[in-house]
């Protein structure tokens, strides 16, 4: 590849590093140029490890750089990295803005250091839900109702006008040119418009969650807040809708109602007999039909395991993707030990972990882009 060549494409990707909130400066681009000039261009491991050493420099980034030189180099789609950056400003402003208070109780002024806001905002991603004190959960109750503004989407059958799209729009093109004489002028275009996909999230509210289902029900009623198209499940020794009692725009009371109805609260696991009534009960319906299906549980399941393969196995064959977050995944050291966990896994497409905010973090990241039957 000519050196000219070179410098273009470094150039351009240095954009698209830019995009996704990665800062590449000339001099880091200068390196680049550098670096790809000492390597063979036809091995793609040489061209990787020598950009992400010269344009990377926190860890933090290395998740944003793969994903945008797959976008670039290998063409997959850029548009998810941007709205991922997008939905980190919008976590890191509800963090480190007014609303969070400061040290002395009030709220700080939007002119406070922002490095002592961003400081804040990284513990608090970090931090265990089951760690966090009243006024750390107040701040992640607002950042988990940012995160759960992300919906799967999906693309509808329908089209509607688009100047960018890829069929014409005849009874509108005809229309218009009415206006001239019968003269197509101008070209009417149309595209299929992209909507959110079901999204069913069946929450284990088990003694064994206790420790996480404040948080997960709070996320449970950001969702339901997003509008048409969730419903969310509670479980415990067995099955409960509460989307009716989630609507609510009070989270406390939002959550008073559902304690109130799901009476096995704090109770046993029986995801087995959970889920088997949910595919009678709900799945009959096509509630899980093409829909994404989020369960959160830490897999105990104090009866039939067997049970729970099978019936995951048919919630996998009707929904569109299964993902399941677990708390316990947060653990580095963890192990899916639990009899109902490992029954689950093989129907499982994402396995998350879910027990602080950069968890759920991730899991808005994945139902924003998520594709069907383990795909990376």
């Amino acid at each position: 590849m000519p050196g000219a060549a070179i410098v273009r494409h470094v150039v351009t990707f240095g954009r698209v590093l830019r995009e996704v909130g990665i800062e590449v400066g000339p001099g880091r681009a200068a390196d680049a140029v550098r670096g790809l000039g000492a390597v063979d261009l036809t091995r793609q491991e040489d061209v990787y490890f020598t950009l992400r050493q010269t344009l990377v420099s926190r860890h933090d980034e290395l998740e944003l750089f793969d994903r945008a030189f797959v976008a670039w180099f290998l063409r997959g789609p850029v548009a998810p990295l941007v709205r991922e950056k997008q939905r980190r400003e919008q976590v890191e402003k509800v963090a480190g803005g007014a609303l969070v208070p400061g040290d002395d109780g009030r709220e700080r002024p939007d002119g406070a250091p922002l490095e002592l806001g961003a400081s804040a905002h990284e513990l608090l991603r970090e931090k265990d839900f089951a760690e966090m004190s009243a006024e750390e959960f107040e701040r992640a109750r607002r950042l988990l109702a940012v995160l759960a503004r992300t919906r799967p989407r999906r693309t509808s059958r329908r089209r509607t006008a688009d100047p960018r799209g890829d069929r014409l729009d005849m009874r509108r093109l005809i229309r218009q040119s009415l206006r001239c004489g019968g003269d197509p002028v101008d070209q009417a275009w149309k595209a299929r418009k992209t909507v959110p996909r079901k999204l069913v999230v069946l929450c284990d509210v088990s003694g064994s969650m206790d420790a996480y289902a404040r948080a997960l029900l709070l996320f449970l009623h950001a969702l339901v807040g997003t509008g048409q198209g969730v419903e969310a499940f509670g479980f415990g020794t067995r099955l409960t809708r509460v989307t009716p009692d989630l609507a609510t725009r009070d989270p406390e009371a939002a959550l008073a109602k559902a304690n109130a109805i799901a009476v096995d609260w704090g109770s046993g696991t029986r995801i087995g007999a959970s889920l088997k009534e949910f595919n009678d009960l709900y799945g009959r319906r096509a509630l899980s039909r093409g829909a994404v299906i989020v369960v959160v549980s830490d897999g105990w399941e104090r009866e039939d395991n067997e049970l729970v393969a099978r019936e995951m196995a048919k919630l996998a064959r009707a929904a569109y993707a299964v993902v399941w977050v677990n708390p316990l995944k947060g653990d580095p050291n963890y192990q899916p030990l639990a009899g109902g966990m490992r029954a689950a896994l093989p129907f499982v497409d994402r396995f998350l972990p879910g027990h602080n905010i950069a968890s759920f973090e991730e899991l808005a990241g994945v139902l924003e882009g998520i594709d069907r039957r383990h795909a990376a």
